[in-house]
């Protein structure tokens, strides 16, 4: 090794390194979204010990490299070594063609060493690469237990990402000049990854089981809480796959790239483990519900992964799944207590959350157009729609508000469950109410993207809420009735 520390070149691994993701997962996936036959690779890819770059080539046109997520202190780390006169040189297992790619990024990168068809750069082979090329010594930063063998031939280190049992293990080696911890997987992040915070949209199912007269009925509660928690398990597990399918979109999103699996805090891997294992309890726990209450929640599943995959693109039919979506709650609250079906019911949340999904869309919309773009990052709607969305929106609210006040007529009040049903007559107003505020704010610019996270967190729509559960309960038990 050679005396002069400042003249060793800076040797930087790429998958959890240089970036904070892995290049053969997201050459997985992308190879996936061009067509269901990468499904067969998936086992050679992820688990296999040899590359996944060799199982399947990438199509590097087609991976937007661009977006892949960095650890901002570690690039600027090396921004400062580069200006301090030291050499950087990616040293990958990733194919050639992949890792041009990205050195492309970052124009402190003087020279890549990849794999290619005749030559491998794992393991013990990319230590003797880097020693015949760096003689005189180098400094390697990485973070995996694949790394080990590199830093037994360098003349320093530096761990970026890399877990505790890496880290013990490198340290026993030499001191390293540089540490980078790893963030913890944290309650907080899974929590996020599997937006906890969306499971109140299933308090939907309980709704039947209230409208229903089965208030008193313990058996009945204990199935609608039991099929809560599994449509809590599988809608997330939906939303994980999801952000999956649509990680390149996220990327470019200015709110979604902060997500757990599109800012790399959450592994692809540990996305496709969280996925697996929410599928399994949600429709574990629907099947011990019943044979009715099983297709429901899988018709859900299917809906939703059909919505992800192949129906989020297409305009106005991907508001109207969502709405599909939100009424199959209910349709499952009612399969779960087993109570009479009302269509009034049903057809009252389609129109509902037809205007709330078209209020998300034309936030998008207005946002897009704001920031100069032509369309709406992986949606069909193009920044000029504007016009569209706030007319359908606006048209599905007033339809909403209408079968509402049918329902009330039609339906709730003729079935003498309320003591004083007058009280009812509040709702719809405060609907109105509700529905005005949030296409006020969107047409404004003002909204989140999520109208129901909104109202969650807004306090005049949190006040509407409990007035409308106020007046319903004063009508169920009969306040004021002569």
């Amino acid at each position: 090794m050679g005396s002069d520390a400042s003249s060793w070149p800076l040797v930087v691994d790429l998958d959890g390194t240089l970036i904070n993701t892995n290049s053969g997962d997201e050459s997985f996936l992308n190879s996936l979204r061009q067509g269901p036959v990468a499904l067969c690779r998936l086992p050679i890819e992820l688990f296999a010990g040899r590359s996944a770059d060799k199982a399947c080539p990438a199509d590097v046109s087609s991976l937007d490299v661009e977006t892949w997520p960095v650890r901002q202190d570690f690039i600027d780390y090396l921004k400062g070594q580069v200006e301090g006169g030291r050499t950087v040189v990616l040293a990958t297992a990733a194919d050639r063609s992949v890792a041009d790619a990205v050195a492309a990024r970052f124009p402190f990168i003087s020279e890549v060493m990849a794999s290619s068809a005749d030559c491998s750069m794992r393991g013990r082979a990319k230590a003797a690469r880097l020693r015949e090329r760096f003689p005189l010594g180098f400094i390697y930063a990485g973070g995996s237990a694949a790394d080990l063998v590199v830093w037994r031939e360098a003349a320093s280190s530096i761990l970026v990402n890399a877990p505790g049992s890496v880290v013990r293990r490198a340290a026993q080696l030499r001191e390293p000049s540089a540490v980078f911890p790893r963030p913890p997987f944290t309650l907080h992040l899974l929590r996020r990854s599997l937006r906890l915070h969306q499971w109140i949209k299933n308090a939907l199912i309980f709704v039947p089981l209230v409208l229903g007269g089965k208030i008193g009925d313990a058996h009945s509660w204990f199935n609608a809480f039991l099929g809560f928690i599994a449509l809590g398990f599988a809608a997330s597990a939906t939303y994980v796959a999801n952000d999956l399918w649509d990680l390149p979109n996220d990327r470019r999103h200015w709110t979604k790239r902060s997500r757990p699996l599109a800012s790399g805090d959450l592994s692809i891997r540990m996305g496709l483990l969280l996925a697996a294992a929410g599928m399994a309890i949600g429709l574990g726990l629907a099947a011990v519900l019943g044979p009715a209450a099983f297709a429901v929640m899988a018709l859900y599943v299917a809906l939703t992964l059909g919505y992800s995959f192949a129906l989020k693109p297409v305009p106005i039919l991907d508001v109207l799944t969502l709405a599909s979506l939100f009424t199959l709650r209910l349709g499952f609250g009612i399969v779960l207590v087993d109570v009479r079906l009302s269509l009034w019911l049903l057809v009252f949340s389609m129109f509902l959350f037809l205007s709330l999904s078209l209020a998300k869309r034309h936030t998008e919309v207005r946002r897009a157009n704001e920031l100069g773009l032509g369309s709406v990052p992986g949606r069909g709607y193009l920044a000029t729609d504007a016009p569209l969305t706030l007319g359908m929106g606006l048209a599905a609210m007033l339809g909403a508000i209408l079968i509402l006040v049918l329902y009330l007529i039609e339906d709730a009040i003729p079935r003498e469950l309320y003591g004083n049903p007058t009280w009812l007559w509040a709702i719809p107003p405060a609907m109105f109410l509700f529905l005005g505020r949030v296409w006020l704010l969107s047409q404004r610019g003002q909204l989140q993207d999520d109208p129901v996270a909104f109202a969650l967190k807004d306090r005049w729509s949190l006040l509407l809420g409990l007035l409308s559960g106020l007046c319903f309960v004063a009508a169920l038990v009969g306040v004021g009735r002569p």
